[in-house]
């Protein structure tokens, strides 16, 4: 009995292994799982890397000029009617060359060439400047190889916002070349403008006239080229003879800035550029009135040459007096001449 008790305990005894593979599926699970103290040092490198791979990249240094690549659209900054009239004049199917006008004096090629860059046409840019001080006269001309591209930027460029100001653009076909140069052909139907203030550019002079006249082409203040300062006169240049004659009418007294003007007709030199018109015995002076050619029965004022340098107006007024009664004189700063100008004809 002993012996089969033995027996049955070593049977139970032997039966207690084989029990054992029972639970044997869960340790080969478990073991296919990282130990805890495994997986939470996974788990701290995971959010130790996270932030080093979800960074943002640090933002591009930012541009000095923005690519004009789509318009900025501003309210009331349409064109008018008389703008697109405007922009119409001088847009002969060989005129590539846009003018632009109201430039900052930081504004340079560079920052027009970012803003049509996105033509893929620009041939040249060139920004006007003094020649003295190397300043920015406020306008500049933009040439693209085809005249199509050059209307297209008037239509589309012309009242939007530049970039990086709150300026609209302000274009018009360009008379002038970006190397400054002009067709002779046909007539030029330029005025003279005199009594200028000295903070009127060629900008502002331009404004002032194709506001009201469509046009009208381009528009220059002389300036000294000692000084680099304005000599109070300028010319402006026209494209139709009947708004040149009603600009010489209704734009004499009429005020640019702070003075009225003085207009005048223009007498243009050969070579680019302007030049007050001088004879024997009329002229025009540095203020812009006007005087007649020799002959004409109603010409009152005369022309005094070879002056010396400290001859004052009231100099000339004396000897002149005696002759009738004056209504002005005027020595044009620097020219060695002066006008005298009578109330009747002599």
């Amino acid at each position: 009995m002993q012996q089969n008790g033995g027996s049955d305990s070593q049977t139970e005894q032997n039966q207690r292994p084989q029990q054992q593979p029972s639970p044997q599926p869960h340790p080969q699970w478990v073991a296919m799982q990282y130990p805890p103290t495994a997986a939470a040092a996974m788990v701290m490198q995971h959010q130790m890397m996270q932030p080093q791979h979800f960074v943002a990249p640090p933002p591009p240094p930012p541009q000095h000029y923005v690519p004009y690549h789509h318009q900025y659209h501003h309210h009331g900054h349409a064109l008018s009617q008389q703008q697109q009239q405007q922009q119409g004049s001088g847009g002969g199917g060989e005129n590539k060359t846009v003018w632009v006008g109201d430039l900052h004096h930081w504004m340079d090629e560079n920052y027009l060439h970012s803003c049509f860059a996105s033509t893929g046409e620009i041939v040249s840019i060139k920004v006007i400047r003094n020649k003295q001080t190397g300043l920015s006269e406020g306008y500049g001309f933009v040439e693209f190889f085809s005249h199509a591209t050059a209307e297209k930027v008037l239509q589309n460029y012309s009242g939007m916002l530049m970039p990086n100001t709150e300026q609209p653009f302000r274009l018009n076909w360009a008379t002038f070349s970006t190397g400054e140069k002009r067709s002779e052909n046909g007539p030029d139907l330029s005025i003279f403008v005199g009594d200028l203030a000295a903070d009127v550019t060629d900008s502002l002079l331009h404004e002032t006239f194709a506001s009201k006249y469509p046009s009208v082409k381009a528009a220059k203040v002389v300036i000294d080229a000692n000084t680099g300062r304005s000599k109070g006169y300028g010319f402006v240049r026209f494209g139709d003879d009947t708004e040149r004659s009603q600009a010489m009418t209704e734009m004499n007294g009429a005020y640019c800035s702070s003075r009225p003007m003085r207009i005048g007709a223009a007498t243009p030199r050969k070579s680019s550029g302007y030049q007050q018109q001088y004879s024997s015995q009329g002229g025009y002076a540095s203020n812009g009135s006007s005087t007649q050619s020799d002959g004409d029965s109603s010409n009152t004022t005369i022309f005094v040459g070879g002056l010396d340098p400290n001859v004052t107006e009231e100099d000339l007024r004396q000897p002149f007096s005696q002759y009738g009664e004056l209504v002005s004189v005027k020595i044009p700063v620097g020219k060695g001449c002066g006008f005298v100008r009578f109330a009747n004809s002599l």
